[in-house]
């Protein structure tokens, strides 16, 4: 990925090039989608971690890598979401917030919220083998935290962030004390900027929940245990900042932006902005084995019928990152639901048919996504307005939505799923077939079979 200084503007006065903190802003929300926390979570946690850093001393070139850090934090929890979710026989996105607030040393405490957490909805007979289950899972949340905080640094790395921001990521769960997570790293041996992301994020946790107070009272409860005691004396500082506390409740957007150190400003051109629509279109598959390479798959297929139709090289663009965003939306769904191998209940089907709007949300935070974003949000809308969740028409639905439409149905139904095997080729086409002019596109479908009939030939 290429990342420059801030670039020249353009003759017509736009920039050349996209921000880089502004686009992973826009995308934290989803990553809060998949935690459960509230929304502008890591924003927010991000504003802490960087004043933290400013009050340590810490250099610019630190500061930038702790920046991106944060934001990028979770991006390996989508990774475990699955895991998380059969383990607790719960919406994982239910118990990751609630699990968060526990302090995992006080071994009582945590087998207590654990027990209440299991098996939500299910008999007391299914709560208890589920916590059985757990108490009898050897090194479970070693394994839980090292899937996300591993994968989280992996994808630090194929963004092109140094080493000090995949580090940070990959020690976020580690404990001054050394009873943290995954390595057992303790004292200075945890890299600094780890130290500052895992207080700034339990601040932020508490202060969202209980308010000022309660995020002190946790960063002294917890001081000389989870925390370095020299960045929690910084934290304590802060109690009758009220102007802090107040920011923290606002939309913080533009504080998140301006707190990028100036002299480090990370820009994008063409191919690093693609390069990070990929990263979070592995994100996003990564929630579901029944997801893997969907969003990447459906991307390229997309781009292919757009060449196919004659659309230029912008267009084909524009519906390749349509393409590979078009799900971030189910981030914010259950893996309670997405692996359900039955039957979804009335309440779970709207669950599900929600996602299209949450990408829609996600998407037009920022305006780097503003010319793809509505493409990307109506890729289960069909010509006579049975689908969802807008119910749009022929009419409102333009060509890249027609294509993606198509891609995407396409690749559903030829992947495996949890409630059955992916078709063969011309089964699929069959069933597209049956909806030509009424719910898919005839053009559309005339150049995905074109497409598909050469990539058979290619192979």
């Amino acid at each position: 990925m290429t990342m420059t200084a801030p670039a020249p503007a353009t003759a017509d006065g736009a920039s050349a090039r996209i921000s880089l903190s502004e686009v992973l802003s826009a995308l934290s929300y989803a990553l809060d989608l998949t935690e459960g926390a509230p929304a502008g979570h890591t924003m927010r946690t991000c504003l802490i971690g960087m004043r933290l850093a400013e009050e340590a001393g810490i250099g610019a070139s630190e500061r930038s890598a702790l920046y991106y850090a944060i934001l990028l934090k979770d991006a390996g929890c989508s990774s475990n979401a699955g895991r998380m979710a059969s383990l607790f026989g719960s919406d994982d996105q239910w118990v990751k917030p609630r699990m968060k607030l526990v302090d995992w040393h006080q071994r009582m405490r945590l087998a207590l919220v654990t027990a209440l957490t299991v098996g939500k909805g299910r008999s007391l007979g299914e709560k208890l083998r589920q916590f059985r289950a757990i108490a009898g899972t050897q090194d479970m949340t070693k394994e839980l935290i090292q899937i996300r905080c591993d994968r989280g640094a992996e994808i630090a790395r194929q963004l092109g962030f140094p080493g000090d921001t995949a580090d940070a990521i990959r020690s976020l769960d580690e404990h001054w004390c050394g009873l943290g997570y995954a390595r057992g790293l303790s004292g200075s041996q945890i890299p600094l900027l780890a130290r500052i992301a895992n207080l700034a994020q339990t601040v932020e946790a508490f202060a969202a929940r209980g308010g000022p107070r309660a995020a002190l009272r946790v960063a002294r409860q917890r001081r000389g245990t989870w925390f370095d005691p020299a960045l929690v004396r910084h934290v304590e500082r802060w109690r009758k900042d009220h102007a802090w506390w107040a920011l923290l409740r606002s939309d913080v957007t533009a504080a998140v932006v301006a707190a990028e150190p100036k002299d480090r400003v990370m820009l994008v051109d063409d191919e690093g902005f693609d390069g990070v629509c990929r990263a979070f279109a592995d994100i996003i598959d990564a929630k579901s084995p029944f997801t893997y390479r969907h969003s990447t798959r459906v991307a390229d297929v997309a781009r292919e019928v757009a060449r196919h139709l004659g659309s230029d090289e912008a267009e084909q663009r524009r519906i390749y990152r349509a393409g590979l965003l078009h799900d971030i939306g189910k981030l914010g769904v259950s893996n309670a639901i997405l692996d359900k191998p039955g039957v979804m209940t009335p309440g779970e089907r709207t669950r599900m048919e929600a996602h299209p709007r949450w990408t829609l949300e996600i998407l037009q935070r920022v305006s780097a996504f503003g010319d793809f974003a509505r493409t990307a949000a109506l890729h289960h809308e069909k010509l006579d307005g049975s689908g969802y969740p807008f119910g749009l028409r022929a009419d409102a639905l333009d060509q890249p939505c027609r294509i993606l439409v198509v891609s995407d149905i396409y690749d559903a139904l030829t992947s495996d799923r949890p409630y059955r095997d992916g078709m063969p080729q011309p089964k699929a086409q069959a069933i597209m077939e049956s909806d030509r002019g009424s719910k898919l596109c005839p053009v559309a479908l005339d150049a995905l079979w074109a497409v598909v009939a050469h990539a058979g030939k290619a192979a």
